[in-house]
């Protein structure tokens, strides 16, 4: 290569790396203060509901929520791994998974006030964006469309990282905006979407909880006559779970209208991040031509906890921590690494966190745009392989079992489709589909019919 190429070439790479950041996303901490390692497996930790712990270690079991050690490690391990991130989002649900009456206001105020204090000590330069997730109220999920307790003191917690008006919001609603990192032309949306849970009884019989959905409709209008562009986060999202068939988390008006604020916004809205799964997943946002628009990224929950929800089976998994690199210009998300711990090899030998996958790497895309995103569906819901690769990475890595038929059905139709009409026409479309040696074969009885026939 001749000199002047050469330098052409590094200067090319320099400005890349310029126009590259990076971000933390955490979420499902869960910290279980009760839990300690006891002779008794049924006695290791509240959060179990008496299901024995059988593998309980320093850094915790798969039927428990984090240990403190845990979450000690999931911390120092993003120090270690990216010391200086461009900023933190953290999506909340902080309290473990034990009945109202073991908790109370105290507690989980308690419980989100060391969460906080760690996240600071270790990063106290960092910017945290941080939202409540379902468990963070008392009594959980009850979170009320008005001014509360919880939202005043947890918004006197986060002061260093909001603010002035953005305190003002959340007190009055849970949610809030701000640029994003101060900068002109990029915008953060932290969203209390527990207002749409639809285990929340407070909010059933309202249209729009707070009025978050007008809010929101306004400050999204707002950033396209600024030509700005958007970030929103949240802990529990719209559309289904993919590990329980026809299991949706917004009560069905909720969901539409946020699937319609999405589409009407599409063009200002660049990522989403969301938390509640505890898994590793994906939804994807179409206009009406089926054309990709948008992505929600749904990463891994720091606790293993397994969950109680009836039908899942399985339903546990290693520890997670999720950096997202993204375009300094354009906000564009350009991959996505997950860090994990393996949870057995954590108490058995020694913890340690490593990279589970990097998202352009093992999905074969250049970047995680919606375009690319679609590709990556795609390829799931065709080919063997990635379905399988996908499936183990759901769990963390934890689930290394066949995805069969109607287990890529329920993956596939999560991902695809957000509103609930399009899920179940998806569920029987794709129920009529199998995969095989990374072809796809069509099962249909007038087929069968033919064969049988001698055609």
């Amino acid at each position: 290569m001749s000199p002047g190429r050469l330098l052409l070439s590094c200067l090319l790479f320099k400005e890349t790396l310029a126009l590259s950041g990076s971000f933390w996303h955490i979420t499902d901490l869960h910290w279980d203060p009760t839990y300690r390692l006891s002779d008794n497996p049924e006695l290791v930790c509240t959060s179990s509901s008496k299901r024995p712990a059988l593998r309980a270690g320093k850094f915790g079991d798969y039927v428990c929520d984090s240990p403190w050690h845990l979450i000690n490690s999931s911390v120092y391990a993003m120090k270690h791994i990216l010391p200086d991130p461009d900023f933190i989002v953290w999506t909340g649900d902080d309290t473990p998974h034990v009945p109202n009456e073991d908790l109370g206001e105290e507690a989980v105020i308690n419980i989100i006030s060391n969460l906080t204090n760690i996240i600071t000590e270790v990063f106290p330069s960092t910017k945290v964006y941080s939202a409540l997730g379902n468990h963070d109220y008392h009594p959980k999920n009850q979170f009320p469309p008005a001014p509360n307790s919880i939202y005043n003191r947890t918004a006197e917690m986060w002061h260093d990282w909001l603010d002035p008006e953005s305190k003002e919001t959340f007190k009055k609603g849970g949610y809030y905006t701000e640029k994003l990192l101060n900068r002109n032309g990029f915008r953060m949306l932290v969203l209390n979407t527990n207002l749409y849970y639809d285990q929340n009884k407070l909010t059933l019989d309202t249209d729009d909880p707070a009025g978050q959905f007008s809010w929101m409709d306004r400050t999204l209008t707002e950033a396209a006559n600024n030509k700005e562009k958007v970030y929103i986060i949240g802990h529990v999202p719209p559309g289904f779970f993919e590990k329980k068939r026809s299991k949706p988390w917004f009560t069905s008006k909720f969901n539409k209208h946020y699937v319609d604020l999405i589409k009407k916004h599409h063009s200002v809205i660049v990522g989403q991040f969301f938390g509640h799964h505890h898994t590793d997943s994906f939804r994807m946002f179409y206009n009406t031509e089926d054309l990709p628009i948008g992505t929600m990224f749904l990463s891994p929950g720091v606790t293993p906890w397994e969950t109680t929800l009836p039908g899942v089976v399985d339903g546990a998994n290693n520890p997670g921590i999720r950096v997202f690199e993204y375009d300094t210009k354009t906000l564009l998300v350009r991959d996505v690494v997950t860090y994990y711990l393996n949870l057995t090899h954590a108490n058995a030998v020694t913890e340690r966190w490593e990279k589970e996958y990097r998202l352009t790497e093992s999905f074969r895309v250049p970047d995680a745009s919606p375009a690319s995103m679609h590709r990556v569906l795609e390829r799931i819901a065709t080919e063997r392989c990635y379905l399988q690769k996908y499936y183990d990475f759901n769990s963390v890595s934890y689930d290394l079992t066949h995805c069969d038929n109607d287990c890529r059905v329920d993956h596939v139709c999560a991902a695809r489709e957000i509103d609930f009409e399009k899920y179940e026409q998806c569920v029987i479309k794709e129920g009529a589909v199998s995969i095989n040696g990374g072809q796809l074969l069509v099962v249909l009885s007038v087929a069968v019919s033919i064969v049988a026939a001698g055609w």
